[in-house]
């Protein structure tokens, strides 16, 4: 299965060069769908105009984002350098720490095909 997904131009960047093999969403809804050996399409936004394409090969669910970036190294977000608190707070400016209680996190470990 394909799902489609936006993402900004520096993350776009690093999961298409190989470096991010991990992407970082809520465990909402649609991201409940998504299953290992399915691909993502990742749009570049905003302009849409640029994709690349993943198979997704591991699925962890964390409660926090906290909690995610403390088990997972930083260089599988290709955040090395970034602290934890770097890491929480920048994820903040896209998901609220409510929407993070409502629906828990979900670690998506990618590779380009």
């Amino acid at each position: 299965m394909e799902h489609n997904m936006g993402l900004y131009e520096t993350p776009f960047h690093s999961v298409k060069s190989g470096k991010k093999t991990v992407e970082v969403r809520l465990n909402d809804e649609k991201r409940r769908k998504v299953n290992i050996g399915d691909t993502i399409k990742f749009t570049k936004i905003p302009g849409n105009k640029e994709t690349v394409t993943v198979e997704v090969t591991d699925l962890r669910q964390y409660s926090t984002f906290r909690e995610m970036y403390e088990n997972i190294p930083a260089s599988d977000f290709d955040a090395v350098g970034d602290s934890v608190d770097e890491m929480v707070e920048q994820t903040y400016q896209i998901y609220t720490p409510e929407k993070e209680r409502e629906w828990g996190t979900l670690a998506i470990t990618v590779k380009v095909c």
